[in-house]
């Protein structure tokens, strides 16, 4: 499940983490864009449900220092030693350079030389490297994990599938459908090194349980303008085949005509990118996910009008 939960203050969701774990979830996973950090959820998930994975998808490569990055990762891993895992990941535009100013540059090469840096130092050596994107002299982690930190890149298209695949233990991926998968899941595996351990694919899927149709693709059509008009997730798109059906949205995006974009947006990639209907309907479409090679389904609750706790407990695992 995704943390922290929509509308909820940080502060209050202790009995929402420890009701995940008593329910049989397995797994919380944060993200970072403008709302709560990545790790301060996790941070307090890890101390009221301890039998529960942390994860983070994602962290931008860009936001911290390398060896700052370094420092939250360490100190996380320490307080819940084993149970972490890195999700970290280019973002966008228009978190790195337009909400941080940093320059949105080279993001392929800036998540390669993050992941590098970070085996190296999560390891405990002194790290001294020039990196094609930063360099690094006389950094030593004073916050050694004391297992393995395992670290997925987030990926979209065949490059970063590849990294995640050749350098990650797995990647991350975001809003694609369940036929998507069957896409980007074996260009991971196949980027493997001969010998490697199985590679993890995680989806973050998400979900409005509810059968509103006329609210999911009113609301959804807001949430998939706002991610896929962003040129990373538009090129994956692209990429995926979907410029017959999302032309039209890009283009009158571009115009500035926002509202004729949104209804540009067909049902279909509505009911294809978002998991909505009764909980049973939604089970069987999340399967569809695993099934087509998602490893670990992260589900994330759309606040589309339904009682979000309710829908935790009905989309528990079985």
């Amino acid at each position: 499940m995704t943390i922290p939960f929509d509308g909820v203050p940080l502060g209050e969701q202790r009995d929402w983490i420890v009701e995940l774990a008593d329910l049989g979830y397995t797994d919380v996973w944060s993200s970072e864009a403008n709302g709560a950090d990545a790790f301060t959820p996790l941070t307090l998930a890890s101390v009221w449900a301890p039998s529960l994975r942390l994860g983070t998808a994602i962290v931008p490569a860009y936001t911290r220092g390398p060896g700052c990055l370094a420092q939250s990762v360490g100190s996380l891993a320490q307080a819940a030693p084993g149970r972490f895992a890195l999700g970290v990941g280019t973002s966008s535009n228009v978190i790195v350079e337009g909400w941080n100013g940093i320059p949105f540059e080279q993001p392929y090469q800036r998540t390669r030389d993050v992941v590098r840096f970070l085996r190296a130092a999560l390891a405990g050596g002194k790290v001294t490297e020039e990196y094609e994107t930063f360099k690094v002299r006389g950094f030593r982690l004073g916050v050694v994990p004391p297992e393995p930190v395992p670290i997925l890149v987030a990926a979209l298209r065949e490059g970063m599938l590849r990294l995640a695949g050749r350098e990650g233990d797995g990647a991350i991926v975001n809003w694609l459908s369940a036929d998507d998968v069957a896409t980007v899941a074996p260009i991971v595996h196949a980027a493997a090194p001969e010998g490697a351990a199985p590679r993890e694919v995680v989806a973050r899927i998400f979900v409005a349980p509810t059968d509103d149709a006329d609210t999911v693709r009113s609301m959804g059509r807001f949430a998939i303008a706002a991610y896929l008009n962003v040129p990373v997730y538009a090129a994956f798109h692209q990429w995926l085949g979907r410029e017959d059906v999302l032309g039209d949205m890009w283009r009158l995006w571009k115009e500035g005509d926002r509202k004729a974009a949104l209804e540009a947006i067909p049902d279909q990639v509505v009911d294809d990118l978002i998991v909505w209907g009764k909980p049973e309907a939604c089970r069987e479409h999340i399967q569809r996910y695993v099934d087509n090679g998602i490893t670990t389904p992260a589900l994330a609750l759309l606040p589309f009008g339904y009682d979000q706790r309710q829908a935790i407990r009905d989309l528990a695992p079985r």
